[in-house]
């Protein structure tokens, strides 16, 4: 039951990202702090290994979301080389800041950008193009602010990238491509912090290096990987804007019970 609870997870996971282009961090976190919770983990530090895991699930999707992006020549490079310094350093202290948090803390923070991103979905907010693409170093503080909030929350970045894009007058398919690319350098290098951060953590479950809950990494990539170009073709038949508004209608369940208002 326990296998395939994490299943079912990674197959919603990549359902809605190949469906709505969301990360599946925003389903995977609380559907493993919720599953953690249930099967008696150490309760100082559920949502922990529920963020550590996500991150880890995200290095294979991000593979092979790279190079499909890079087949179609929608990676914008001379942007990703400069982020990804800034990127790596934002991830490991993301995942050092996380360590610091209480649990409880961690799901408020979680919960409050979910909040957001469903209210952002559901109105349908895009930002307009105001400035041209700072230098590298404009690039790399850039990569280490979302590198940071990437890793605190177990997401790819896909959605902070992308608006930070499109701020700076980039094109939405480049941007969704380069996108995609810089989910892998905050997945690699969150997965490490989040290792080494858990080292030494009391009642620790087994199968885990760290905060890094390996069987659930297994159960979720296996299902969320033929799943998202499942959603990819169902897309086209499905009508996208009442999907998004029903799954931002969902995130606000989600975000409100992560927050504790309901």
């Amino acid at each position: 039951m326990e296998i395939l609870a994490y299943l079912l997870s990674g197959a919603l996971a990549g359902l809605m990202a190949g469906l709505l282009g969301v990360g599946g961090g925003l389903v995977v976190v609380p559907a493993l702090a919720m599953l953690f919770a249930h099967h008696g983990f150490n309760a100082d530090f559920v949502m922990h290994y529920a963020v550590g895991t996500s991150l880890a699930t995200i290095i294979p999707t991000s593979i092979s979301s790279l190079l499909a992006h890079q087949r179609r020549a929608s990676v914008y490079w001379a942007v990703v080389r400069p982020m990804v310094p800034g990127i790596l350093l934002g991830a490991l202290a993301g995942a050092w800041l996380a360590k610091q948090l209480s649990s409880t803390v961690l799901a408020l923070v979680f919960g409050v950008f979910v909040l957001l991103f469903a209210v952002q979905l559901l109105i349908g907010a895009k930002p307009s193009p105001h400035r041209q693409l700072p230098g590298a170093v404009g690039l790399g503080v850039a990569g280490s602010v979302i590198g940071l909030v990437s890793a605190l929350l177990g997401i790819g970045g896909g959605s902070l990238t992308v608006l930070f894009l499109l701020w700076n007058c980039v094109d939405i398919r480049i941007a969704v491509g380069t996108a995609a690319t810089i989910g892998l350098p905050i997945a690699i290098a969150g997965t490490a912090g989040f290792v080494i951060n858990g080292l030494g953590v009391v009642f620790q479950p087994g199968y885990n290096s760290g905060f890094i809950y390996w069987p659930a990494v297994a159960a979720i990539v296996l299902a969320s990987v033929p799943m998202a170009p499942l959603g990819a073709r169902l897309a086209h038949y499905l009508p996208r804007v009442a999907l998004q508004r029903v799954f931002a209608l969902v995130l606000l369940v989600i975000g409100a019970r992560m927050v504790g208002i309901v």
